[in-house]
């Protein structure tokens, strides 16, 4: 299995991004992600899930869990203490679909 700090080598950089807005089917919102340390991971993980599906849907959310790799698992064995994989998760067994909005410094 690939770890997860190797997986973040391959995505682009997310340097510019200043947080990650997510809304539901509703556009209600269901989550932000700020990008500061503890959570610069999950910004490139999800800046690289928006530029290739463009939401957060069955789909991308397999793709984000592939590269949250070992974090993945510990997230499903400690719900909630990895708050990004557990939007995920929740993803696939709601079969939702959330959309982004990435909020730049420009």
């Amino acid at each position: 299995m690939q770890k997860f700090s190797d997986n973040l080598l391959t995505l682009d950089s997310a340097e510019h991004v200043k947080r990650i807005e997510l809304y539901d089917a509703a556009q209600q919102p269901a989550g932000v992600i700020e990008n500061k340390p503890g959570t610069q991971g999950s910004i490139k993980v999800y800046h690289h899930l928006f530029k290739v599906f463009g939401e957060i849907n069955s789909d991308a959310a397999v793709e984000g869990l592939a590269l949250y790799a070992e974090h993945t698992l510990d997230a499903e064995d400690h719900p909630g203490k990895h708050p990004n994989i557990d939007r995920l998760l929740t993803v696939l067994d709601k079969d939702q679909t959330l959309t982004i909005k990435i909020i730049t410094d420009d």
